[in-house]
């Protein structure tokens, strides 16, 4: 019997907050203000373009790609060709003239294009940074709001188990286990999200400490909530904006450790393409000085892509936070 009045005390209590609520708060309200918030800074509108572009480009790779990423058998008589805009004429393996589409970033030490590679290592590239993050950030949250709303001997031990994964330099955790187990693109993917983890998790805990003190969460302790219900209900998604400016950032990170993993001959293995690797396989200096542009494209596309992110992540975190004047 008094478990069906604190149940029907809780839906009250949801409706006199659903009636009182102001217009403001809807959905619609809030998406406006940050659509607003978010277009005011132009960096990071032009690294949400460039990511779409990026990822675009990845997604439809197989339409845009002039040539097949790992080449065919008349590839081998176009090595290191210099990039062009035009079509060209030069001799297959039997000696006869055929015409070839331009190499806009010239070919590699195989015969192989440049810029299918890029295209096809975008899929890689991208899609690695997205999954790591989202071990990360899932073991990270449910450690964190564990810790965070627990409390006391709970979160003493979660939290020093933290600081001792913590004080592991990271990169050199990830080359031991990329180094005891064979390398493939699904370990990278693990590897970079299990090692990565412990920060969304202190973060998380710190924001369950600073939100268990306000009056929502006291309420619906007040009227019998159940834990489940106070931390994913009540709590955690008023986590979830700083949350997102992370995971943002955080793929960042993930697509450069995939690339230093890969530059060190320890990511993803050719023949799968990957910005990493293509690094990896130019990097001697008789190739930056002489087919430089082997180098350049995966280069520069790293490049842009983490400046993106970083872009969208200060933007998302101006546009989400709640001290910004509307």
């Amino acid at each position: 019997m008094a478990e069906i009045n604190l149940n029907k005390k809780d839906q009250e209590i949801e409706v006199l907050m659903a009636e009182n609520s102001d217009y403001s708060d809807t959905f619609l309200k809030k998406f406006q203000v940050f659509s607003r918030r978010f277009k005011k800074n132009k960096l990071a509108v032009i690294g949400l373009v460039v990511l779409l572009l990026l990822y675009a480009s990845a997604i439809f790779a197989p339409l845009l790609a002039p040539y097949d990423p790992d080449g065919s058998a008349n590839d081998i008589t176009l090595i290191d060709r210099a990039p062009t805009i035009h079509s060209y004429m030069a001799e297959d393996m039997t000696g006869a003239m055929v015409k070839y589409k331009p190499n806009f970033f010239g070919r590699d030490e195989l015969g192989r294009d440049v810029l299918s590679r890029c295209l096809y290592a975008g899929r890689i590239s991208l899609s690695i940074g997205f999954v790591a993050v989202a071990i990360s950030i899932f073991i990270g949250t449910v450690w964190g709001c564990i810790a965070g709303y627990y409390g006391g001997v709970v979160d003493n031990i979660m939290m020093r188990i933290v600081d001792a994964v913590m004080s592991i330099p990271t990169f050199i955790l990830l080359v031991t286990v990329m180094s005891i187990f064979k390398p493939n693109i699904f370990l990278v993917m693990v590897v970079i999200g299990l090692t990565t983890w412990t920060g969304t998790a202190r973060f998380i805990r710190a924001e369950f400490l600073s939100l268990m003190k306000r009056d929502f969460a006291e309420a619906a302790r007040c009227v019998g909530a159940k834990d489940s219900r106070i931390i994913f209900r009540h709590i955690l998604p008023n986590a979830l904006s700083p949350l997102i400016v992370q995971a943002t950032l955080g793929v960042a990170g993930a697509i450069l450790t995939e690339s230093a993993l890969s530059f060190f001959g320890i990511g993803v293995q050719p023949p799968t393409a990957s910005w990493g690797n293509m690094l990896y396989a130019a990097q001697d200096l008789n190739t930056m000085v002489n087919t430089p542009w082997k180098a350049i494209y995966p280069g520069l596309l790293i490049f842009i892509t983490v400046l993106s992110f970083n872009f969208l992540g200060d933007g998302l975190r101006d546009a989400l936070d709640p001290r910004m004047k509307q």
